[in-house]
């Protein structure tokens, strides 16, 4: 008898126990079906959108295993999806070029800077100062320096103070990368004459007039 028993209950609560189950994977796939998926598509515009961004950079470059370059930017953004891959310094950027013996042989400074790396071409606007190793100054609003043609020139107006603080202005630049040899076109300039006592005509040594 107590086996019987147990086993007619035991059947009998493995009855119930199947219709339960049943009703609970039901209402969690009626739940499951009333939630909304929504789709949000990415638009990725290899143009606009860098692969790399990198912040508070001081870099030194080299050329033929010889440091060549620092670089320092506050920004440096890298679009390396670009139909014309290239690196863009939003915050500015200031470089300094060395010659073989670590001297600085010109600094460049500008507000904002691409650089264009299959070109070898930099780009810089905004406000563009460069400084020669004999302490020439350059202004202009916008410069290209071109590495392969070792060129830094421009189209638009530049000013320069020389060494010996003369002033000149022109429209369209064009110079070595070490900025000692240039040419500047449409020129203008102002410089300092020093004001010098005019000769006296009286020879204080010639005889008197005898007259």
């Amino acid at each position: 008898m107590f086996n019987e028993r147990f086993i007619r209950k035991t059947n009998k609560q493995g009855i119930t126990t199947i219709p339960v189950m049943v009703v609970m994977l039901l209402l969690f796939s009626v739940s499951c079906s009333k939630e909304k998926k929504e789709t949000v598509e990415v638009l990725f515009d290899p143009e606009q959108t860098y692969t790399m961004r990198t912040t508070d950079v001081l870099s030194l470059v080299s050329d033929s295993g010889i440091t060549r370059y620092r670089i320092n930017t506050k920004e440096w953004l890298t679009y390396g999806k670009a139909a014309e891959p290239y690196h863009f310094f939003p915050q500015g950027i200031y470089i300094e070029k060395f010659d073989t013996l670590f001297h600085i042989e010109a600094s460049i400074k500008a507000d904002t800077a691409y650089w264009y790396e299959k070109k070898g071409l930099l780009k810089g606007a905004g406000n563009v100062q460069i400084e020669n190793l004999e302490g020439e100054f350059f202004e202009t609003s916008l410069l290209y320096w071109d590495q392969k043609t070792e060129k830094i020139y421009t189209d638009r107006y530049i000013h320069i103070i020389t060494k010996q603080k003369k002033e000149i202005e022109g429209i369209g630049f064009e110079s070595n990368q070490n900025m000692t040899k240039y040419d500047i076109f449409d020129t203008s300039g102002t410089f300092t004459v020093e004001d010098t006592a005019p000769a006296d005509s009286t020879d204080t040594n010639a005889p008197p007039d005898n007259k």
